[in-house]
């Protein structure tokens, strides 16, 4: 299993803190998941106060502070550095947004923020595409993990571009990799860790769920059968039936 610049995770899942019907919910989603990364974000932690933090430090968990809102490079790195200061952790997960409707990353920022972050000891967590040209740029740039998404963040849709997602996967064996965004169903988490990503990060499906805590154990279910699946070693697709039952010793009439 890959880490994630030096860490490895217990269970290949990730965790936002937002949107859901009360601090006390989110609590009990993490700890039913076990989901060892909490994503964070300043912007919400100022407004949270005091409270907030002390409950998801008490999760005993990873922190991974997030950049959400951002649309620029340089709003970004201020963020970044906000949030390390305020955290107590190298971890950054990087947005620049660059489209108002899809919250696409807007590449152009993403890669220079990244670069700068990279380069004051950040370790950096971008979100991006499935676009190799764009991974390769963050690589460079010395990202030791990729966040590509598989559908635009909340839409609940899944793995849109599976060819790219395969593709990207292929491309960059030996950069850990999770899929960050677009998740609705404990299915999709599974299909994500069956293709060889590293882990998976959501917020929406769980947080607003009708039972959030349940919601957060499933996908923690799928994360687990993906990943074994995965180091299984899963059968190849084919073009036509194989048949299950050997014909050697039948009785021929």
């Amino acid at each position: 299993m890959r880490d994630f610049y030096g860490t490895t995770l217990p269970l290949p899942l990730m965790l936002g803190t937002a949107r859901y019907p009360s601090p006390a919910v989110m609590e009990a989603a993490f700890r039913q998941s076990a989901a060892p990364v909490a994503t964070v974000s300043l912007r919400r932690e100022q407004g949270a106060g005091q409270a907030f933090w002390d409950m998801v430090r008490g999760l005993g968990v990873h922190l991974l502070p997030n950049t959400a809102g951002c649309h620029s490079a340089r709003e970004a790195i201020t963020t970044a550095q906000m949030a390390r200061e305020y955290f107590g952790t190298n971890w950054i997960k990087l947005e620049v947004i660059g489209h108002a409707d899809t919250l696409q990353p807007d590449p152009f920022g993403l890669v220079e923020a990244a670069e700068a972050l990279c380069a004051d000891g950040f370790e950096v967590f971008p979100y991006t595409t499935e676009d190799q040209v764009l991974a390769a740029r963050l690589v460079d740039a010395g990202c030791r993990v990729l966040m590509p998404w598989g559908a635009p963040i909340g839409s609940g849709l899944g793995l849109n571009n599976l060819h790219g997602l395969r593709s990207l996967r292929a491309a960059f064996p030996d950069v850990a990799m999770v899929i960050d965004a677009g998740l609705g169903l404990p299915s999709h988490a599974a299909q994500a860790l069956e293709l060889g990503f590293d882990a998976v990060l959501l917020n929406t499906a769980v947080a607003e769920a009708r039972d959030p805590a349940a919601m957060a154990e499933a996908f923690a279910l799928a994360c687990r059968a993906g990943a074994l699946a995965a180091a299984s070693g899963p059968m190849g697709q084919r073009d036509m039936a194989v048949p299950s039952t050997p014909v050697i010793g039948k009785a021929w009439l």
